[in-house]
């Protein structure tokens, strides 16, 4: 993703999992998108209405396609990412859940 121009953090780059909630936290205190291939993310922003800046999930992609589905659904969707959607991406499929 940093190749093609994004500016990423990784989690694993984190001396220690701080859990789901603070990295939901953190991204959203940094306006990021947060991409992940967990739906814990998801529940924990309609379940329990935390804030986000945009959620993408990605699921049942494999680990050499992640990096492109991401980045081509990153574009796509910009304007609804930036309305705070929820996004699930398969390879055949997308499902966006609108936010607000």
């Amino acid at each position: 993703m940093t190749a093609a121009g994004h500016d990423v953090v990784w989690s694993g780059d984190w001396a220690e999992d701080p859990g789901d909630e603070e990295i939901l936290a953190e991204a959203h205190d940094q306006g990021r998108v947060l991409v992940t291939l967990d739906k814990d993310f998801g529940e924990l922003a309609i379940v329990r209405g935390l804030p986000h800046c945009g959620i993408i999930r990605l699921v049942i992609i494999s680990a050499t396609r992640q990096t492109d589905v991401c980045a081509a659904n990153l574009g796509r969707y910009a304007a609804d990412l930036q309305a705070g959607a929820i996004i699930t991406v398969t390879e055949t499929r997308v499902r966006i859940r609108a936010g607000g």
